[in-house]
């Protein structure tokens, strides 16, 4: 595909994104699905009710109506689409920085969409294949403004209430300044837990942190969670989707070991869990000692929807999939990632251990893996880095993995080099129980890769 990445498309705002591509999109999407209405939503992003006016635009001049609901999380959104059997788009760069912003699209069974359906989309939009309805057949516009407050009051109802309210938690907050904002700080609380917050005020310009919940950015979450003596910090990305947690002592928690320890409560024998090419060997480690199989596809959440739906038509039990950046799927509730809920179930599994986040993970904690990016500025680097990228695997004393990009496994570690489905950069993963193995493959890649670079 040349539109849609791991996870939607996006793009900075005024370059490659711009309001007249998002009319395009949502019009090709409204072509492809033939509802009747569409819901529309952003996260806090400055940039967003712009686009989003686009998207309705688009969608309205098909003859399709716009329900407008707003800033809400996406998992808000998907809920809305799920219960009302309605498709929708949702304006959110994710993780992105605040000058970028994007499009992720949803079924009306509340799931993204599966490759091959994107791709329908993606036709259409390549090739202009839709029509302008006549004056007097445009869609309306009409907003709902309780959405949000439906998604938490469904949340409630899902998890254990009481149980996490029994275990008397403490939780520190950070939603990044995105749509979170609006929903988990009232979800936790009534929950019964302590809510403590920073960068709790929906700011589409993200001024207390970087979006991307990793551990450089949760300064500010781990110290908070030191002064507050809370049990558990939960963060958000800026459209609420993933969460990833930071133990008692402020030491942030691995987006792997979470998976597998959520994993691992979730799977019975026979049951399959679905990851990406990157998945750590935690994860395959807990498959093994559930009995469980593990199904792995290209790395970005519309992979694991294509597969999960695979696995469901050949009769598989699914109850868990995802990534180790805090992106879980509980299909059984919904094909879809949700951090405020997959927040939830990690509560459930202290409130069930009731031990603190450090013993809760520990059996996790034998790995160390090391991300890196590496960016380029123009075709001529992208190019050139993709090739050095290659020679590399080639040359390597392991046989490449090409589901994705280059994996090599070597028993006692593995690496992988892939490009970002939503930056202009290649990204390095490299794990061992060896740190230093791990940080010498990493290492090795990323200058590799950097090298390229300069040699463009």
């Amino acid at each position: 595909m040349q539109v849609f990445g791991s996870s939607g498309t996006r793009g900075e705002v005024g370059a490659e994104f711009t309001p007249e591509f998002v009319l395009r999109v949502a019009r090709a999407a409204a072509a492809v699905w033939e509802a009747d209405r569409v819901a529309v939503a952003r996260d806090t992003r400055t940039t967003g009710e712009t686009f989003a006016d686009a998207a309705a635009a688009g969608i309205t001049a098909t003859g399709t109506d716009v329900v407008g609901l707003g800033v809400e999380p996406t998992p808000a959104t998907v809920r809305y689409c799920d219960v009302e059997a309605v498709p929708g788009v949702q304006i959110t760069a994710s993780h992105n920085p605040p000058e970028y912003n994007g499009v992720k699209l949803i079924g009306p069974d509340g799931s993204g969409l599966p490759v091959a359906e994107l791709e329908r989309v993606e036709e259409r939009l390549l090739a202009d294949d839709t029509r302008t309805a006549a004056w007097d057949a445009f869609g309306t516009r009409t907003g709902v403004d309780d959405a949000g407050d439906e998604y938490v009051a469904e949340l409630l109802a899902e998890l254990d209430r009481a149980a996490i309210a029994d275990a008397g938690l403490t939780v520190a907050l950070d939603p990044g300044h995105g749509a979170g904002a609006h929903t988990s700080p009232r979800l936790f609380r009534e929950l019964g837990c302590d809510v403590v917050t920073v960068n709790a005020q929906p700011d589409g310009r993200f001024p207390g942190r970087p979006s991307e919940p990793v551990p450089e950015n949760l300064t500010d979450l781990a110290r908070l969670v030191r002064t507050s003596d809370a049990d558990v910090g939960i963060a958000h990305d800026g459209d609420a989707d993933r969460a990833v947690f930071v133990d008692e002592t402020g030491t942030c928690v691995s987006g792997d070991a979470s998976l597998a320890a959520l994993a691992e409560r979730a799977l019975s024998p026979g049951d399959t869990a679905v990851s990406a090419v990157n998945v750590s060997q935690r994860l395959v480690d807990v498959c093994d000692r559930v009995g469980a199989e593990l199904s792995l596809t290209p790395i970005g959440a519309t992979n694991l929807v294509t597969r999960v739906r695979e696995l469901w038509a050949d009769g598989a039990s699914v109850p868990v999939a995802g990534e180790g950046n805090g992106g879980v799927f509980f299909p059984n509730y919904r094909l879809s990632r949700d951090g405020a809920y997959v927040a939830g179930k990690f509560l459930e599994l202290l409130a069930e251990r009731a031990e603190p986040v450090s013993a809760v993970i520990e059996p996790y904690t034998d790995y160390h893996t090391v991300r890196a990016n590496v960016g380029y500025d123009d075709e001529t680097e992208r190019t050139a880095m993709l090739a050095a990228a290659q020679r590399y695997a080639e040359t390597a004393d392991a046989e490449p993995q090409t589901t994705d990009g280059f994996r090599l496994d070597y028993g006692d570690a593995w690496v992988l080099v892939r490009e970002s489905g939503t930056e202009p950069k290649l990204r390095v993963y490299a794990e061992s129980s060896d740190p230093d193995r791990a940080e010498r493959l990493a290492a090795e890649a990323r200058e590799t890769l950097a090298s390229a670079r300069e040699d463009a």
